[in-house]
């Protein structure tokens, strides 16, 4: 930029404001800017350049709806509790009250205490009452999450390569801008394999209907998590959100009033057990009430699992011992017998003699 010129008035000003200080007047060209002296890079910085810029937060990648709505926390919340939760039982409520969800929980949490205190913590088939919880979910993106859950592999879409070499020295580094990658990220880059990306709702898009569980998700839906797979804990929830005898009796009035309390009643007859979902596994009402009642938990499914092999096993064995020592006793009759027969023949003959 250059400077603009001084006027004569300027300059007669200057003049005397030096004059009357007793100083030089400086010449007009020492009036102009110096330049300011910068400094050489250090040496590590002229070797190693700094990497890319990320244009996104690291918990935030670019997805096929804004992540800040409410819908896509739900869905994100909804795909991890899918991922994490081996066990759980789906129930309908039918416009509960607040009044009625809390007695619910209320005596839910109170028979899991007692299971818990009647369960040694050495158990391995102890699971703390407080990881235990009823939710209220919202069908529809529990269903998109399901199909995500279900249907969707991101490891075709990884990318296992080392990320670019940013050694100005190595010839394999990107030297223009349009090479360095996420400068401009856009949501339809497939790079993005999160459950929220454009290339998991393009994947899952036809998957509509093709799970069992879908004719399950409709209408107002709830449902009850476990972090581990434990029979007895599934029968004791059976047993207060939908009794039956003689498997699933409820409590008895003396043994817990509050279960028997008006606004608890009125609450479970509001809900109603659709099915349940064991390791991936969809099982109905009847199938969710068998795998409560299996005796033992889990210690008691597999005893059973290997009396059923062990039985097997010697039915086998002694099926085919049975095989051989019936003809073993064929062949050791028919051989006596023809011992029989040649035994008065061989008498004779030596008589003769």
């Amino acid at each position: 930029m250059t400077r603009p010129p001084i006027c004569a008035r300027c300059w007669r000003l200057l003049g005397k404001k030096t004059q009357s200080h007793g100083q030089p007047l400086l010449h007009p060209q020492y009036l102009s800017t110096a330049s300011a002296i910068t400094p050489s890079p250090p040496l590590d910085q002229t070797i190693i350049s700094t990497p890319p810029i990320s244009r996104y937060h690291p918990t935030q990648p670019p997805s096929h709806r804004p992540p800040e709505l409410r819908k896509s926390q739900l869905h994100r919340q909804y795909t991890s509790l899918l991922r994490s939760t081996p066990l759980m039982l789906l129930f309908q409520h039918n416009n509960l009250k607040a009044t009625e969800w809390m007695a619910v929980r209320r005596e839910l949490a109170n028979a899991m205490q007692t299971h818990d205190t009647n369960s040694p913590e050495k158990d391995p088939q102890y699971i703390p009452s407080h990881s235990i919880k009823l939710q209220i979910i919202q069908s529809r993106i529990f269903s998109a999450a399901l199909r995500v859950v279900e249907y969707w592999d991101p490891s075709p879409y990884s990318h296992n390569a080392p990320p670019p070499s940013s050694d100005p020295l190595d010839p394999s580094t990107q030297s223009s801008v349009s090479g360095i990658p996420n400068t401009t990220p856009s949501p339809a880059d497939p790079a993005f394999t999160h459950a929220l990306s454009r290339t998991a709702h393009s994947a899952v898009a036809a998957k509509k209907k093709s799970h069992p569980l879908m004719p399950l998700l409709s209408g107002p839906l709830a449902i009850l998590t476990f972090p581990a797979v434990s029979p007895t804990h599934v029968k004791t929830a059976l047993s207060i959100l939908s009794p039956r005898a003689p498997k699933f009796p409820a409590p008895t009035r003396r043994a817990n009033p509050g279960y028997h309390d008006p606004v608890t009643q009125a609450g479970l007859q509001k809900l109603l057990l659709l099915g349940a979902r064991v390791e991936g596994t969809v099982f109905d009402t009847e199938g969710t009430r068998w795998v409560g009642g299996i005796e033992g938990g889990l210690e008691g499914l597999r005893g059973q699992l290997i009396g059923l092999l062990q039985g097997f096993g010697a039915g086998l064995t002694g099926a085919l011992e049975g095989a051989g020592k019936s003809l073993y006793f064929t062949v050791e009759g028919r051989r006596l017998m023809l011992e029989d027969e040649n035994g008065p023949s061989k008498g004779t003959g030596e008589e003769g003699h």
